[in-house]
């Protein structure tokens, strides 16, 4: 009966709110001297290589997390992954890892986040200026594989025009959950004919308060993600191993002159966070890039734009176990470059082609004896050409694109690989490294109708080939941030996955609409399958080995906005939901829950105010190793701030709450190893000022 007066409660909630909107609506409807002004996110589709979705502005601001992935993870068709408060990354329409590529000003960011989940992202979210979702055509720009998705994060480090003045920012906040201290600074110049950039930040967070108790159902459940091996982490208050600390500074300098610009960038990042596993533990994450950027515009006939860009990572970081004494260490050391050539129009089509080329070495190594660590060292080498073209004829848009892609896979041949001993009296299944080449061809096509003013309606059908990533073809190791054993597999074929995708759109108005229906069919679906042994001398540890299935993941997703990030009163109601199964049977692992949503936000003579509530629907479609459900929860977010110009400074005081329902709030998408130990987040309060000048 509880439970059915719960689910009525939720509901009515629901009902409350979007009643609310619909007299918001009303209420802005008798106003029309309302100023329209967009102050946040801008959506379109005048063009492919216009992202899905841009947060940027007052809309960046107040959704902004530690994360890429706290910040995104209630976007349209969004989640996140949640290990702690200091890894955390996106999972767009059911797929993540390798499958979601991370960018940062349009050059891969160098890290080993799409390795494991309890890696971070190697960039501070305080700089950004601009976070980009791409899929489809735009998405083969810049690289094969993206099957869920691209996610650009653009902090403007080399600027690209001359400022008038010396403009900056400065932001510093106080959050009560964590004890958490933010600041960051940020400043722009000009000498001559020389632009100069210069940004840091800090952010310091203590281990976070929790609703409840840690434990999934309560501090007298005992989980067995493991045969044989019963945990139990009854912590109440504060969660152990969910701090997170980090500070970056980034310089940029750029020569411009009057056909486009050249630009230079380095950034140092320190990342210090806990993974709140059972076992528990810490990385210390460090990171130097230095980025290069070249453009022409109107380079020679016939051609408006040349665009060259290269980047270099040196990535590392140490795993601590819950002594503190480091346990492992992970370097990569990345290399990219591409170069863009734009033409101008011929007969209705413009478009894109250019080359692309990466290599990056990955080497980890158990600290003290020297040997591998998961993954032994492997160089990955890719070379790849791109072309998009879109064309408009009245009313019908068209796009093409096409990527050829040729990675290679390079494992150190003379690493020797441990068989262990199972539960069962044998040994787990040996393998034999060897090198690997890929050829992928990636291409896409798509066509909008607009039938009246502001209305239209899509299509779009896109191939992408991704091939298998280092770990899932050589991993042979313990995993303590999943509690498995890993076991690759270097004679994986590439994963080929087919989207097909519908849409709608109403882009005029006050009142815009969109809805998409998709269906992504996989060949050779590459997984972690949990094989029902365990190893006995590595804490039972389950052996998870790499196998490849057919798959699919059908999903839909709208929304319904009035008036949203303009002046006055604006509201939106939107809903997601996505699933994946085998096509043998039985569900994909680590999928979204169904979610349903609304939003209301009033902005007038420098106040803005918005409130924000998810209900995520229980999601009991879980693979059957699986242990679940992960439970629904209703998510409540508010926010108002208030805006005043003092001199030549745009001052901002502003106060976020975060979680005011206090819920536990456990991502499906999360492994089970911290979905079943460590919720988000309770409830909290964020007060900040910022000002820009």
């Amino acid at each position: 009966m509880y439970q059915i007066n719960e689910s009525l409660a939720k509901h009515r909630l629901i009902y409350v709110l979007i009643s609310g909107l619909l007299s918001s609506t009303a209420f802005a409807q008798v106003q029309p001297s309302l100023e329209i002004t967009a102050t946040g996110s801008q959506e379109a589709a005048q063009s492919i290589l216009t992202p899905t979705k841009i947060l940027q502005g007052d809309e960046l601001l107040n959704k902004l997390g530690t994360t890429l992935g706290a910040t995104l993870a209630n976007e349209l068709g969004v989640s996140a992954t949640g290990y702690g408060a200091g890894s955390s990354r996106p999972v767009i329409r059911g797929l993540e890892g390798a499958r979601v590529q991370i960018l940062q000003n349009g050059l891969s960011v160098g890290d080993v986040s799409n390795i494991s989940q309890d890696h971070a992202v190697g960039n501070n979210m305080q700089n950004a200026h601009q976070v980009e979702i791409l899929r489809g055509a735009a998405a083969l720009l810049y690289g094969s594989g993206s099957s869920g998705g691209l996610v650009n994060v653009v902090n403007d480090r080399i600027l690209t025009n001359l400022p008038d003045r010396p403009t900056g920012a400065i932001n510093t906040s106080y959050e009560t959950v964590n004890n958490g201290r933010a600041g960051a600074v940020e400043v722009d110049s000009a000498f001559g004919s020389v632009a100069v950039h210069v940004d840091t930040a800090i952010n310091n967070a203590n281990n976070y308060r929790i609703p409840g108790y840690a434990n999934q159902s309560g501090p007298n459940q005992e989980w067995s993600i493991n045969p044989g091996q019963a945990q139990s982490v009854p912590y109440s208050g504060k969660l152990p191993n969910s701090f997170s600390n980090q500070n970056n500074l980034g310089v940029g300098v750029s020569y411009i002159g009057q056909n486009g610009y050249t630009g230079v960038s380095v950034e140092r990042l320190n990342n210090n966070y806990g993974i709140p596993t059972p076992e528990g533990g810490s990385i210390n994450q460090s990171q130097n890039r230095y980025d290069l950027q070249h453009q022409t515009r109107d380079p020679f006939a016939g051609f408006s734009s040349f665009k060259f860009s290269a980047a270099n990572s040196n990535y590392n970081h140490t795993e601590f176990n819950n002594a503190g004494e480091a346990a492992s260490l992970w370097k990569n050391i990345a290399n990219e470059a591409r170069f863009e050539l734009t033409h101008n129009p011929i007969a209705g089509w413009k478009g894109t082609f250019g080359a692309q080329v990466s290599a990056a070495s990955l080497n980890a190594t158990e600290v003290g004896t020297g040997s591998y660590a998961i993954v032994p060292p492997t160089k990955t080498n890719s070379n790849a050409l791109f072309w998009i073209e879109e064309g408009r004829w009245n009313s019908l848009q068209g796009n093409l694109g096409l990527r050829y892609n040729n990675m290679a896979q390079k494992p150190n041949l003379g690493t020797a690989l441990e068989q262990q001993t199972v539960n069962t009296g044998g040994n787990t299944p040996a393998i034999t490294l060897q090198n690997r080449s890929f050829n992928l061809l990636s291409y896409s096509a798509g066509t909008l109708w607009n039938f009246m003013q502001g209305h239209g309606a899509g299509v779009a059908y896109t191939v992408s080939q991704r091939a298998p990533s280092a770990q899932e073809l050589y991993s042979y190791g313990a995993h303590e941030s999943t509690a498995t054993f890993d076991i690759g597999n270097p004679n994986l074929n590439k994963e080929t996955s087919h989207n097909l995708e519908f849409n709608l759109q109403k882009t005029s108005g006050l009142m815009h609409a969109k809805a998409s229906v998709y269906a992504n069919r996989f060949n050779n679906y590459i997984y972690g399958y949990y094989t029902g042994q365990y190893i006995p001398t590595q804490e039972n540890f389950s052996v998870v080995t790499a196998q490849q299935a057919a798959a699919t993941i059908k999903g839909v997703e709208g929304e319904l906005t009035y008036n949203w990030r303009e002046h006055g009163v604006g509201g939106r109601v939107f809903g997601d939901a996505s699933q994946g199964t085998f096509d043998a049977g039985g569900n994909l692992p680590l999928q979204p829950a169904p979610r349903l949503g609304a939003e209301l936000a009033h902005q007038r003579n420098g106040w803005l105010t918005n409130a924000t509530y998810i209900y995520s629907y229980q999601q009991n479609k879980l693979a059957n190793w699986e242990i679940g459900p992960a439970p629904s929860y209703n998510l409540l977010n508010a926010g108002i701030s208030y805006t005043e110009k003092i001199k030549d400074v745009n001052w901002t005081v502003y106060m976020n709450l975060k979680n005011l329902l206090n819920e536990q709030i456990r991502y499906a998408t999360t492994p089970m190893a911290v979905r079943l130990f460590a919720p988000q987040p309770g409830r909290s309060l964020m007060i900040g000022l910022r000002g820009t000048f």
